[in-house]
């Protein structure tokens, strides 16, 4: 599909019927990555996934900023023409998604958001040369799918197998689908500027799911919970930043129970 902004974002459909699921991945991600979910949600929904601007087949070009970015995904349930949806989010997806949600509440029917942080600035001692850095260190390009797996799956196999997803192939090896310096530059508009206005504006049914080992400052996402209205907060013992990948079962149970509840 084409955004309004002229930008080419590829649109993965995985199936199922009635009102619209909308799968937004987190930084470095790509729709497909989503799958195994699919799997499950689909009995759920018509699914759908988008590639963010700057990621798997989708183009890369900018406006970077949560602004631009939410309203991509406001288009990718208007293109779909099947009314409200539930958006499902981690990372920076679950950002983007809390943004939609406060800003075209007509289109969010609820919002699943995992292990996110709407503000960043210094609250977890990161700054962006770190990231710049942890970006500048990726040994492009990778030998082979092993070695991408191998550089990214410690101490959580499960990253290791997200990003070996997130890579394509050349006649050098393997490089990362994201280019480092659009991902820098959107991590660095986090460490700049906070989105608790949208927070305080996010009206539908809210599930907020934190990793055991959380990116998100200390007690953030309880206070998340806190500031919109009915939230549910849920933390899930044992897990990473990936906590669909790393515990798939209980990411399931959590979230279908949620969706049962839905008005």
């Amino acid at each position: 599909m084409r955004t309004s902004d002229g930008v080419y974002l590829a649109v993965v459909e995985f199936g199922g019927d009635g009102p619209p699921v909308l799968l937004l991945h987190g930084l470095m991600g790509r729709a497909t990555t989503w799958w195994p979910q699919t799997r499950w949600l689909t009995r759920h929904g018509r699914v759908l996934a988008v590639d963010a601007r700057g990621h798997g087949r989708s183009q890369a070009a900018g406006p970077w900023t949560t602004a631009r970015m939410a309203a991509d995904a406001a288009e990718v349930i208007e293109q779909a023409g099947a009314g409200p949806a539930v958006v499902i989010g981690h990372s920076m997806g679950g950002l983007h998604g809390l943004v939609l949600a406060a800003q075209r509440p007509d289109l969010v029917r609820a919002l699943v958001v995992e292990d996110m942080a709407v503000d960043f600035r210094d609250a977890t001692g990161r700054n962006l040369d770190d990231a710049r850095a942890w970006f500048g260190a990726v040994p492009q390009p990778f030998p082979s799918l092993a070695a991408v797996r191998q550089a990214f799956g410690h101490p959580r196999p499960e990253f290791g197998e997200y990003m070996a997803e997130c890579v394509e192939e050349r006649a050098d090896g393997y490089h990362l689908l994201t280019r480092v310096g659009d991902a820098v530059q959107i991590a660095a508009e986090w460490a700049a500027v906070d989105h608790w206005a949208a927070v305080g504006a996010v009206r539908c049914p809210t599930l907020l799911l934190e990793a055991e080992q959380s990116v998100a400052p200390v007690g953030h996402m309880v206070e998340l919970a806190r500031r919109i209205p009915g939230a549910w907060h849920v933390r899930v013992p044992g897990t990473g930043h990936l906590v669909h990948a790393g515990a798939p079962a209980a990411y399931r149970a959590t979230v279908e129970r949620f969706l049962a509840g839905l008005p």
